[in-house]
């Protein structure tokens, strides 16, 4: 029975199951099936609560089963529920977990709130921690997100829960204990964001529960409460404990913009950071107007507390520049404000910020003009304490008060001009600061004071009376102000002995450089005489012992005692003062040396190591200004506070440096070096981390810096011209990276470097001419031979128009022809950065990118040809990477093909021949003008054979141009002639000693070109008388305006010129229907128009055999007639000397004077000459005073040029014999040193006129 029905049993089961169709087609829909049921029935904060000790595989029930993870479990829920819902995988995790929270809260049996657990509610609360730690250590979940989570959902937790959780998962969820008093900066940032987006949400919820209305204004109290805490401190900052110290800077972490991220929204973060700034601004306003003007020059950046500028810089952060200073503007027009924040805050904007320099410009232009408009004081207060707080910083971050001052109101166009009631306010305001002044201010205002009509400058003396008078309460004499003293500077007035001693130091780099007694001690020697005698003299002869070989400070008071600049006894005093040193020396046996202290130095040396580590980290970056800041004022003190006197008046002024041995100080070289090695050092530091492209600005703000140290300037610019000028190609690799990257930032900075006064030695083209930084460089970095060619291609980022642009077209064939296309390819920093790249290809990958080849076509970048001309005149042949025929393929390529064809705007000629030729001729005589300081053996007066070649092949060409064509007559002036009278009229004057010996160099040069030059270039033709006619007009202009004046002997022109002209005549006449015509026709114009190139018949005898081969060669017919007459009264004074033959006298009788002149003196007439005179005819009185007029310029040349060759002597005894002669004859020879200006007649004016 049992078996029947158990197979009865199993039937009807299996009748069922055919009878029913299951709904899953197979086993894995089942599951997913069963998979949704347990998923639409789970509860994840119960499963957070539930799984608190299975993390753990373990054995159970005596059978080992699989091992299952907890944490993976929990994982995969919450990321499979977060992707349902979509939502972040943390947020989930941050709700549920405050869920699972609130529930344990809830669950208690105690029906009041009490702030502890039972028992069930910590087990519980355990498991929920140990859970979240799990997610923790699987980045899925989020402290601040839960933090967030709870003031969103106002969730109502126990006393006991919040700690647990701030222990467990305030640590970073490792289950590492922290002591029980520090404050984990991951739970202080928490706390931050739910500060932030508690007290400055964007839409607070309406209603709710009262004491949740009231969160906003707990946490503005909170965090209000703290700053006020921290400005506390900041006030005490020196008293105050260390931990209280570092307890405020701990707190600053709140205003790290990054800190907030995601978490909050940035305009809540805007507001909380513009409130915060305001409450800076405006806390604890106890200071006066009155005490900001006194107490201004404390806060500085580098003065000011590191806590507050710490505290601006994070502000500011979280506004652009233009933000920042309208929020500052806003606060001062609607608040009362604490003028030591203020102030300090638009240090540390400026100094953080490089674009903020001119916003404030702006500023302080409205300010000014509301307060003109209004005459409102408050803005007129505003404006002054700024631009005095601003150049506190020094002229690299903003311009000095003075220069303000000048702008603001030193001219007519000045807000004050507009009305008397303005000049009366402006003048009322300056009054009103006169007791608060500090002396420097005043200073200002009494030595560029505001323009005033001359109908009101009765208001200003009376400003200036007060402002002398609080200046003698003061105890500082205006008289008593230095030369060279900084009216900018906010200081304390200098003690005269310091500032006398600096005005030395100035005044003698001045001479030392210029030669020349500084116009600035000329000045005062008259119009401040008393601070001349009693500070400047006895600072200037300190008694020291004097050295063998006179040196600058000995020629500089040898200049002022032969000016009568320095009394006699007091020049007495000074030689006996150095003689007793001297005597009191040898008696010691040695110099004492004077001791220098190195401390100022060693901290120099360790604040610059401190921004080096600084700049190499990237995360600190934002702490660079502020070191640099330090260093400056370090850099102030190490220079004797010397930056706070400038050296010389305005800042424009240029800075002189002597090339060929630049003068440096002994302390600045000291100081020079320091910063050069540490910026080198610095940049090979960050250049290890990252390439140039990614250093940031921290290396500029340093250079910058520096350029702010206006009497640093001159030693800097010195060190860098003995570095780079006259050790460049003995540096290492390091050392030319270093400086380079020296340069270019310093180029950076040109706004703030005045003109460079570069002194080559010698005359030069435009003595007294300002360069820029850029121009200085060039000077300096020139390609002189193969060892300097490395060397400046090393430099090439500094001259990338020099190097690509002239050294690597001239070093490469390729570089010399069209890009090619594999070239186009970009730049990549590694690829110029491989050790085994040698300098040139390096250049030449550089100049071959398409990129660089566009930056070429910008104006700034192009070598101009005169650029390229001045540069390959500075080649030396002998010394030069190529050979000869290399070097002229080169010249060819850069003349014909890149700079004739090129337009001008291009630096090119435009195809004009003769501009291409002014252009080369201007290069060389500039070049030649030039000191040769390159070693190079070469004289500077040498015109260059090679490129003048180029020039002769040029002017050939121009006279393969057509001739003019009959009917034409029109004469245009010489090319030639007109471009070297422009450089001798278009020139800056200097001293008359000077300019006269500039004028006899340029002259000579200019002889050296034309003899250069192919003869016929001197001679024109022209269509005149319908016929082709010699145009001698501008050469005998030039000869009478400028050769004649460095003629041979004072009368006759030089061999080579003389010479010169005649053949080119000749040359040229083959152009006329009638050579001979053409010849005769320009040398009987050359009586009337030129007559000095007639008396240069002294050089017959070496010109006759060349020109009578010349015309045989040219025409083979006899020679033109005023050329045969030349040569026959040569013959006749050679037969007249030598056989008694009859002298015959020519018209005009000088000209006979002339030629007779020349044979007494190759002849050597000692013996006959007194005979000769005596044979003369008596009516020779004409020829006897045109022949003492030769002999007396003979005279006069032999004494003051002995090397023309004329014995003096001789010369002496022939003049007596002339004289003797006349006096027999009775002929009034006197006449011929009177003047003929008036218009008298004087029977011997054409002896005078004739030259």
């Amino acid at each position: 029975m049992a078996a029947a029905g158990g197979g009865a049993w199993r039937e009807l089961l299996a009748g069922r199951a055919r009878k029913r169709k299951s709904p899953f087609g197979s086993e894995g829909e089942l599951q997913e099936a069963a998979l949704r049921l347990l998923d639409h029935h789970q509860n994840l904060s119960d499963l957070l609560l539930e799984v608190g000790d299975s993390a753990k595989p373990g054995v159970q029930d005596g059978a080992e089963h699989r091992e299952v993870s907890s944490e993976s479990f929990i994982v995969s829920v919450l990321q499979e529920q977060a992707s349902k819902l979509g939502v972040p995988t943390a947020t989930l995790a941050a709700k549920n977990a405050i869920a699972s929270m609130e529930r344990i809260c809830q669950d208690s049996a105690s029906p009041s709130r009490v702030p502890l657990l039972n028992s069930d509610q910590r087990k519980r609360l355990s498991c929920l921690l140990q859970t979240v730690k799990d997610l923790l250590a699987n980045n899925m979940f989020c402290r601040s997100l839960f933090c967030q989570e709870m003031w969103k959902m106002k969730v109502r937790t126990h006393g006991e829960t919040l700690w647990c959780f701030s222990e467990n998962i305030g640590t970073g969820g490792r289950g590492r204990k922290e002591d029980a008093g520090t404050l984990t900066p991951s739970l202080f940032a928490d706390f931050a964001i739910v500060f932030l987006q508690n007290g400055f949400e964007q839409a607070p919820e309406l209603g709710g529960k009262v004491e949740f209305q009231k969160v906003p204004h707990i946490c503005r109290a909170v965090l209000q409460r703290m700053l006020a805490w921290v400005l506390d401190a900041v006030g005490k900052e020196k008293q105050e404990d260390v931990s209280v110290v570092q307890a405020a800077r701990f707190w600053l972490n709140v205003f790290n913009v990054s800190l907030y991220g995601s978490m909050a929204h940035p305009d809540s973060v805007r507001q909380f950071f513009r409130h915060t700034l305001t409450e800076v601004l405006t806390y604890n306003p106890v200071l006066k107007v009155s005490d900001a003007i006194q107490m201004q020059k404390e806060w500085s950046f580098t003065r000011t507390s590191p806590l507050l500028t710490a505290l601006y810089r994070k502000l500011l952060v979280a506004f652009s520049v233009k933000e920042s200073i309208c929020q500052l503007q806003q606060i001062l027009e609607t608040h009362e404000v604490n003028w030591q924040h203020v102030l300090s805050c638009v240090s540390t904007l400026l100094l953080c910020q490089a674009e903020a320099e001119q916003l404030f410009k702006d500023l302080l232009s409205n300010l000014l003009l509301k307060a003109f408009g209004n005459y409102d004081m408050e803005n007129m207060i505003t404006a002054f304490l700024i631009a005095r707080q601003a150049a506190l910083e020094g002229p690299a971050v903003f311009m000095p008060y003075s220069e303000w001052f000048k702008a603001s109101f030193g001219n007519a166009g000045g807000h004050h001009g507009s009305s008397k009631k303005a000049l009366v306010f402006l003048l009322e305001f300056l009054s009103e600061l006169v007791p608060f002044e500090s002396a420097p201010y005043l200073k200002v205002h009494i030595m560029y004071p505001p323009f005033v009509p001359t109908k009101h400058r009765s208001l200003l003396l009376e400003y200036i009376t007060l402002a002398k008078t609080r200046l003698a309460d003061l105890k500082v004499a205006i008289e008593d102000m230095g030369l060279y003293e900084d009216l900018s500077s906010p200081s304390e007035a200098v003690q005269p002995q310091a500032q006398a001693l600096r005005d030395v130091e100035k005044a003698l780099q001045i001479f030392e450089n210029t030669r020349k007694i500084p116009t600035s001690v000329i000045e005062a020697s008259i119009f401040r005489r008393p601070y001349y005698i009693s500070w400047f003299l006895p600072a200037l002869l300190r008694p020291r012992v004097l050295p063998k070989t006179p040196d600058g400070h000995m020629a500089f008071i040898d200049s002022l005692k032969r000016a009568d600049k320095i009394p006699s006894n007091l020049y007495s005093t000074y030689l006996q003062a150095c003689h007793a040193m001297k005597e009191k020396m040898l008696q010691d046996d040695s110099r004492a040396e004077p001791s220098h202290s190195t401390e100022p130095m060693e901290q120099l040396k360790a604040d610059l190591a401190e921004l080096r580590t600084l700049i190499v980290d990237q995360t600190r970056w934002e702490d660079v200004p502020a070191q640099v800041a330090v260093i400056s004022d370090r850099l102030r003190g190490v220079l004797g506070d010397s930056s706070e006197e400038n050296e010389a008046a305005p800042l424009n002024s240029p800075i002189p440096v002597a090339v060929p041995a630049p003068r440096l100080e002994p302390c600045y070289q000291r100081v020079v070096d320091l910063l050069l090695t540490s910026f080198c050092q610095t940049l090979l530091a960050a250049s290890s981390f990252n390439p140039p492209d990614r250093q940031g600005p921290c290396l500029s703000l340093l250079v910058k810096m520096m350029c702010g140290h206006r009497n640093l300037l001159p030693a800097l610019l010195g060190r860098l011209c003995q570095l780079i000028y006259h050790q460049g190609p003995s540096l290492s690799a390091a050392h030319i990276l270093g400086l380079a990257a020296f340069v270019i930032h310093l180029s950076e900075s040109r706004a703030l470097i005045p003109g460079v006064e570069a002194n080559f030695g010698g005359s030069q083209p435009a003595p007294g001419k300002a360069l820029s930084v850029s121009e200085y460089w060039t000077s300096l970095l020139m390609y002189r031979t193969e060892e300097s060619f490395a060397f400046c291609l090393s430099f090439h980022p500094v001259l990338m128009k020099i190097c690509l642009q002239h050294l690597v077209p001239r070093m490469d064939l390729e570089a010399r022809g069209v890009l090619c296309e594999g070239a186009k390819n970009a730049l990549s920093w590694s690829s110029l950065c491989c050790p085994s790249l040698s300098y040139s290809r390096a250049s030449l990958c550089l100049w071959k990118q398409a990129r660089f080849q566009e930056l070429l076509k910008e104006k700034v970048f192009q070598l101009s040809f005169r650029e390229w001309l001045l540069m390959e005149l500075e080649v030396c042949p002998e010394k030069d990477i190529l050979s000869a025929s290399e070097r002229q393929d080169f010249h060819y390529w850069a003349i014909y093909q890149r700079y004739l064809p090129a337009p001008s705007a291009a630096g090119g000629c435009d195809g004009d021949l003769e501009k291409a030729c002014g252009v080369i001729i201007n290069a060389i005589l500039d070049s030649s003008q030039r000191l040769d300081l390159g070693g190079c053996g070469h004289s500077k007066m040498s015109v260059s054979p090679e490129i003048l070649c180029r020039l002769q092949e040029l002017v050939l060409e121009l006279r393969s141009r057509p001739k003019p064509l009959p009917g034409c007559s029109t004469a245009q002036r010489h090319f030639l002639f007109r471009i070297l009278q422009e450089r001798l009229t278009d020139r800056e004057h200097g001293s008359a000693l000077g300019e006269q010996l500039w004028r006899q160099q340029e002259l000579l040069l200019h002889r050296r070109i034309l003899v250069g030059l192919p003869a016929a270039t001197l001679i024109t033709t022209c269509w005149k008388r319908n016929k082709t006619v010699l145009d001698c007009e501008d050469f005998f202009c030039f000869v009478n305006s400028e050769l004649k004046n460095v003629c041979s002997r004072g009368y006759a022109l030089s061999y080579d010129i003389t010479a010169h002209f005649f053949r080119g005549l000749l040359s040229a006449s083959w152009d006329c229907e009638d050579a001979a015509e053409g010849v005769n026709e320009a040398v009987t114009s050359c009586q009337t128009k030129c007559p000095v190139l007639l008396l240069s018949a002294l050089w017959w005898p070496r010109l006759e055999p060349v020109l009578c081969s010349q015309w045989k060669r040219l025409f083979g017919a006899p020679l033109a007639e005023e050329l045969d007459r030349l040569r026959g009264w040569h013959s006749s004074s050679t037969r007249f000397l030598c056989s008694g033959a009859v002298f015959p006298l020519s018209d005009p009788p000088w000209l006979s004077a002339a030629f007779l002149h020349g044979a007494i003196l190759q002849q050597s007439p000692r013996g006959r000459g007194r005979e000769a005179l005596e044979r003369l005819s008596t009516d020779t009185e004409q020829l006897l005073v045109a022949l003492l007029f030769f002999s007396l310029l003979d005279l006069i040349s032999a004494r003051i040029a002995p090397k023309e060759g004329v014995d003096f002597q001789t010369s002496l005894d022939w003049s007596l014999e002339i004289l003797q002669c006349l006096e027999e004859r009775g002929t009034s020879w006197a006449l011929l040193f009177h003047s003929a200006e008036r218009g008298e007649s004087c029977p011997h004016a054409w002896v005078r006129m004739s030259l």
